[in-house]
């Protein structure tokens, strides 16, 4: 024992390494890819509610047929395109802001007769999105 330890007090047989190996060389703040990546929800939770206009989102998932590749092209060129992977296979969500309504529309008219197909508000998923939400976007085509 030495001098200053208390008569009480055991000595620990080792002492650990004050090194937090393997994540060293990790940065401390995540890269513009990985906060992309991160799901609207989990994004909304970590920072809050970001600072976008109103939105609609339509959500599908891949399907057969000539008009799929017509489909992710208009939705590529969406505001925001993104894959969402989960165990159940990959969905596409492309978002578009009052200003794209007709591109929406055109994606909406080829994904629209699936049941799978999701409309989100702000990303969030309301009730009657389909049968009131998009005809009241449609008001805004001119």
């Amino acid at each position: 024992m030495s001098d200053n330890t208390p008569p009480d007090v055991p000595v620990p047989d080792y002492r650990p390494v004050e090194r937090f190996w393997p994540y060293v060389d990790l940065p401390e703040q995540p890269t513009p890819e990985e906060l992309a990546s991160l799901d609207p929800e989990l994004a909304e939770a970590l920072f809050g509610t970001p600072k976008l206009p109103f939105s609609v989102s339509l959500e599908f998932s891949p399907f057969e047929g000539d008009d799929y590749a017509r489909a992710l092209e208009i939705a590529c060129a969406s505001a925001e395109f993104r894959d969402v992977r989960s165990d159940t296979g990959v969905r596409h969500r492309a978002r578009f802001f009052p200003d794209n309504t007709l591109k929406m529309r055109d994606l909406w008219e080829i994904v629209g007769r699936f049941d799978s197909t999701d409309v989100l508000i702000d990303d969030k998923p309301i009730p009657y999105a389909r049968e009131l939400w998009l005809p009241l976007m449609w008001i805004l085509i001119r």
